[in-house]
């Protein structure tokens, strides 16, 4: 189970931020536990109980500020995710110290949640199997993205090309890629595809388990960026 802190001396920030992970790590059909606390006193008092993958902290909270707490939590945990989220962008520098994993600049988006989230989770190499959940008349539906090749839409429909079949639902593709991990890159207005599926890239396309799909001029070079590093992993 993963397990997430979050720590804010605000009621309302605290009940924001638990929402909007909540609705992010639903869609990708995670097992999950979101931990609550209101200072970074009560937060340290939990770590004797719970080893926690990823936290979540206030920086300008009342007594212990984000900062000092972060450096009692490294004293007994060294390998938590400790993600700082603060109003003050002057504060960033002070992280160093305790191995901050990233930084969220308050007013903050539900959008900017899940990428950092993702890329909190891509960094603990938590999800073995990646999992989008889609409503279709049938009912619920997983789709296993480490099999998935590619998604194509045509209006409001989105249809996953899968090692196993196909799958329609709908859907929008920008409301899409924002929603799924970073190994799913943009290539045309029409086609979102999983970059570890792909075999070859010519000038106007690429060759995806021996299908050919198109990439537009200006998302050519941002692609072959992203297909570079998977060159060196």
């Amino acid at each position: 189970m993963l397990k997430i802190a979050i720590c804010d001396d605000e009621k309302s920030q605290l009940n924001l931020l638990k929402n909007i992970l909540s609705i992010h790590l639903d869609l990708k059909g995670l097992d999950y536990r979101i931990y609550e606390f209101e200072s970074g006193e009560e937060l340290i008092n939990s770590i004797n109980n719970e080893n926690y993958d990823i936290i979540f902290s206030d920086i300008e909270m009342k007594n212990l500020d984000g900062i000092e707490t972060a450096k009692n939590i490294r004293i007994h945990n060294k390998k938590s995710v400790i993600i700082f989220v603060t109003a003050y962008p002057d504060f960033v520098f002070q992280g160093y110290e305790v191995k901050a994993f990233n930084y969220i600049l308050k007013p903050y988006t539900s959008e900017k949640i899940g990428q950092v989230l993702d890329s909190a989770l891509e960094e603990l190499d938590y999800i073995k199997d990646k999992f989008y959940i889609v409503e279709l008349k049938s009912g619920t539906k997983k789709i296993n993205l480490n099999n998935t090749l590619y998604f194509t839409s045509d209006k409001r429909k989105v249809n996953a090309v899968t090692l196993t079949g196909n799958i329609d639902f709908y859907d929008k593709l920008d409301e899409l890629e924002n929603n799924l991990p970073s190994f799913f890159v943009r290539i045309h207005q029409r086609y979102l595809v999983n970059i570890n599926f792909v075999s070859s890239v010519e000038s106007n396309s690429l060759t995806i388990n021996d299908e050919n799909l198109p990439i537009s001029r200006g998302r050519y070079n941002s692609f072959m960026v992203e297909f570079a590093k998977t060159m060196l992993r």
